[in-house]
């Protein structure tokens, strides 16, 4: 790559489904290179294998990336100097490059079915060898490199289907700097003619990838390790194709493992491990199987953003905590890791409450209306903006909200009956009933005047807080955890709060 070219990267995936949170990380770190560099953050589809692509999965993948706050230069809906931005609407341009390599001699038809090459494979395993369409095989199966040009003309005009393959070299190396792994190296021997063009005419990610990235002068290859081994051909064809000035600088990333390591984190994983494993929420189209994405978890996107940007980079110190603004200055290339990232779901939850305590109340508010009505609709607004702040310390995802806060929003508290038992003394009954009637008089009800009540009351009884205030607890939220006990009376109010407390008194002795 030339030192003066703009970076220009791309997000490719293919719309067969929900994108998965590696494929997330993959254009996080795009992402945060471009804008590091000043150049352009591209979206491009990859939907060449049009048998796969599920319905609604394109935009599934914008929604991710705006949820997350990946903003895009280029792609199918914002357009560009270099669309169109699906591989489906590119279709001929792939061709005329195909038909370019077979005419220099680079490539060659090949009209060998499934059944065909399922059959060579079958032979190969009885013999306990793997089966690859290379050169050790090629001058003996259905293709142009041992057929007349005559008969490859006839099968041709007798529509015949076939498939276009490249002509890999033998006896060569080829490499590539890699920016994790630096120079990594491929004997030709080792590699097979890889289709470049199937039957229906459509490209395959090898041919399609490299015409493109070319074509929309794409600086950085930023992708998965998985890609490696395929690395060798897509340099092969910047060879052949007269392109080896603009080959792009490749960046392999480690694999996101499973959160006890031993392999890939799948879609599998999340559902054995009840972890969520996509950004949104997925119904699968097929099974009607919804998996519940990150957002729909309780995560905040800043949150999930932070976690990822550091399962597979480090910066170089301790700090965790960073913004989007943050991570584009610190993120570099070169600090991303070589080995594998485990996937810590108790880590992630650890980021995610640290951005709900330092949330702004007014925009949490905002944002668990959007995406979380059923919790927002407990309360009106002013009510709410009273509540969630009191929780923000104590829980790690925004449902366990409703969940630990269900005694302000219910007429009346689950008690927990175990408790009640535990701590009610018949013996204290006119104790309580006396701090009882004391806080129902209290004017201003505010947590001070509150508090202020409780200590005039415990001194002039000559009683102990350990004595009065579990029953406090109990009879106004029914348990024995929770916020500021004062704090929760205020919220409440005096009318609620002396409908609960004389309820105490005539429940509470039926408990024993």
């Amino acid at each position: 790559m030339a030192t003066d070219q703009r970076v220009r990267v791309r997000f490719a995936p293919s719309p067969t489904g929900a994108l998965h949170i590696g494929g997330v990380r993959t254009a996080l770190y795009n992402f945060l290179f471009a804008r590091k560099m000043g150049g352009d953050f591209i979206l491009r589809i990859e939907d060449t294998d049009q048998t796969r692509k599920i319905e609604g999965a394109e935009q599934y993948i914008r929604e991710s990336l705006e949820w997350l706050g990946l903003s895009l230069d280029e792609g199918p809906e914002q357009g560009g100097p270099y669309g169109p931005y699906r591989q489906s609407e590119r279709k001929d341009l792939y061709g005329k490059f195909a038909q370019l390599l077979l005419d220099e001699g680079y490539a060659y038809i090949a009209f060998d079915t499934e059944e065909d090459l399922a059959q060579i494979r079958q032979e190969y395993e009885s013999r306990k060898q793997t089966f690859k369409y290379d050169a050790t095989v090629r001058h003996r199966l259905q293709n142009s490199l041992n057929l007349s040009a005559q008969e490859v003309q006839n099968r041709i005009d007798a529509g015949m289907p076939f498939v276009i393959r490249m002509l890999v070299p033998e006896d060569e190396e080829v490499g590539f700097e890699d920016v994790v792994r630096e120079r990594v190296t491929f004997d030709t021997n080792e590699l097979d003619d890889k289709v470049i063009l199937k039957a229906d005419g459509m490209p395959t990610y090898h041919l399609a990838n490299v015409v493109d990235d070319y074509h929309m002068k794409i600086s950085h290859v930023i992708r998965g390790e998985e890609w490696i081994s395929s690395t060798a051909h897509h340099v092969l064809l910047y060879q052949m194709l007269g392109w080896e000035d603009h080959i792009p600088q490749f960046v392999h990333l480690p694999l996101i493992l499973k959160p006890g390591g031993g392999g890939k984190l799948s879609k599998r994983d999340g559902v054995k491990m009840n972890i969520p494993v996509y950004p949104l929420q997925w119904t699968d189209p097929e099974t009607q199987t919804t998996l519940e994405g990150f957002r729909e978890a309780g995560y905040l996107p800043g949150a999930t953003i932070n976690f990822l940007a550091l399962l597979g980079w480090s910066p170089g110190d301790d700090r965790e905590i960073f913004n989007m603004e943050e991570l584009i200055d610190a993120f570099q290339l070169s600090q991303i890791i070589k080995s594998g990232a485990r996937f810590d779901i108790d880590k992630a939850q650890w980021f995610n409450q640290q951005y709900l305590i330092h949330s702004d109340t007014n925009e949490l508010i905002a944002y668990i209306q959007e995406y979380f009505p059923e919790l927002y609709g407990l309360g009106d607004r002013s009510y709410m903006e009273k509540i969630i702040p009191l929780y923000t310390e104590r829980v790690h995802l925004i449902p366990e909200i409703a969940d630990q806060s269900s005694y302000f929003f219910n007429e009346w508290p689950d008690y927990d009956v175990n408790q009640v038992k535990k701590r009610y003394k018949p013996e204290n009954e006119d104790l309580y009933r006396g701090l009882f009637e004391k806080l129902s008089g209290v004017v201003p009800f505010h947590q001070t005047a509150l508090k202020a009540a409780v200590e005039e009351f415990i001194q002039d009884n000559q009683t102990k807080y350990g004595v009065v205030l579990p029953i406090l607890r109990l009879a106004i939220a029914g348990v024995l955890h929770g916020p500021d006990l004062f704090v929760m009376m205020e919220v409440m109010g005096q009318s609620l709060v002396h409908k609960r407390l004389e309820r105490a008194l005539e429940l509470f002795p039926t408990y024993i």
